[in-house]
């Protein structure tokens, strides 16, 4: 009898770490193509289509082409695509050249937003106590989230030995107190391989091995950690009795996209909400339209905690944020100036939806440094928003 040949295995090479504790998709050579090709990327994944569509009408507003910080920034390198719309109208529109307006584009963690509603109609519910701590609703959790709220949570004011720095180590360290870094949650995520020889983990057993011997912040500032909005989606599970995936289904539907939605799930089939979506920049703001008309659905349902969770949300309180972000805070899991809400997305997304005017500016770009991070970009990104919403003013109040 012939003996079996041996056969010879490699590593997926997208997802293997090739230098500067990066996969070879996230290398600022690759990103682009990276933040492109992501739903097919990662290792497991889910996909959502809404029953009905909302339709948008072509009503190019030329104000908005003739802002200088539109210029500027939809003719810098990093640009891929702007989108804004205005309840049905579609206000103004651009794409890079190497972009379609059908090509589906990671979010990051504008894929966070999403927690907003969900936790803000369990808590007008009843179901989630702001002031309630984390182990709570979640015995089993670790040391790094035990002792905080729900508020905290919400709002990035938690401490623990998480870090959100991308050069940290993806290898596990030899303490339980070294700094567990963004770059290990992305072997939960399903976006790049554990070290060799290591096994593999779950989104919630990362979770678990988070510590802490404080959890409270000392000072305002925003203490952001992707972790935290895992913890959310995991407390939401807990009380209400349904799946991510059910909560979401809700969100997505409502949303009225055109497209797919696709999310990464980790290998225990749980949505990477902390970042994994990837839309189409349309419906990309067809989703922000959700919170410009106060948290309700294409169909008219609730989906959030309604206008005194809105009113709580954009008040002033929350943690204040840095880089330039002048008057800006995050608060129950959105940024917000005190009139827009939003967020920002790993190196260089960001979504700000307006309830006065009901409008939803959907901003892609790829940011192709090291560690896709540019000094003041995201106050740029704001700013351009801002005047967008200051062109829409003038118009309507014309």
């Amino acid at each position: 009898m012939e003996d079996t040949p041996t056969l010879t295995l490699e590593p997926n090479p997208d997802l293997t770490v090739v230098e500067d504790q990066k996969p070879r998709w996230n290398l600022p050579a690759n990103r682009r193509r990276g933040f492109r090709s992501l739903d097919s990327i990662s290792r497991y994944a889910l996909s959502l289509r809404a029953p009905v569509v909302l339709p948008l009408v072509e009503a190019f507003d030329p104000a908005i082409a003739r802002l200088s910080s539109v210029q500027t920034l939809i003719g810098a390198a990093p640009f891929c695509a702007l989108v804004v719309v205005q309840g049905q109208k579609l206000l103004f529109e651009s794409y890079a050249r190497d972009m379609a307006a059908d090509q589906r584009h990671s979010i990051q963690s504008i894929s966070k937003m999403p927690m907003h509603l969900i936790m803000g109609r369990l808590i007008a519910a009843g179901q989630v106590d702001l002031d309630n701590r984390v182990r709570d609703y979640l015995p089993e959790i670790g040391s790094g989230y035990a002792s905080a709220t729900v508020q905290q949570v919400l709002d990035m004011d938690v401490i623990n030995n998480f870090n959100e720095d991308y050069q940290d180590s993806y290898a596990l360290g030899n303490k339980a107190q070294d700094s567990l870094g963004y770059n290990r949650e992305e072997i939960a995520m399903g976006w790049r391989l554990p070290p060799p020889g290591e096994a593999e983990f779950s989104g919630r057993d990362f979770l678990l091995s988070i510590t802490a011997t404080e959890t409270k912040n000392p000072t305002r500032d925003m203490q952001y950690r992707s972790p935290n909005t895992e913890v959310l989606a995991w407390i939401a599970e807990r009380v209400s009795g349904r799946s991510l995936r059910e909560l979401l289904i809700d969100v997505i539907e409502g949303a009225g996209i055109e497209g797919v939605y696709h999310i990464s799930m980790d290998r225990n089939g749980v949505p990477v909400i902390a970042g994994g979506a990837s839309l189409t920049a349309r419906d990309l703001a067809r989703y922000g339209l959700i919170f410009a008309r106060g948290g309700r659905s294409v169909q008219g349902a609730l989906l959030g905690g309604g206008p005194a969770f809105i009113e709580q949300t954009t008040n002033g309180r929350g943690t204040v944020v840095g880089d330039g972000c002048v008057g800006v805070h995050y608060s129950n899991h959105c940024y917000t100036n005190g009139r827009w809400m939003g967020h920002p997305g790993f190196a260089g997304q960001f979504l700000m939806t307006d309830p006065k005017t009901q409008t939803a500016i959907a901003f892609f770009s790829v940011l192709e440094t090291k560690d896709g991070d540019q000094e003041g970009y995201t106050a740029e990104i704001i700013a351009m928003g801002e005047d967008i919403l200051g062109t829409i003013d003038s118009a309507e109040g014309s």
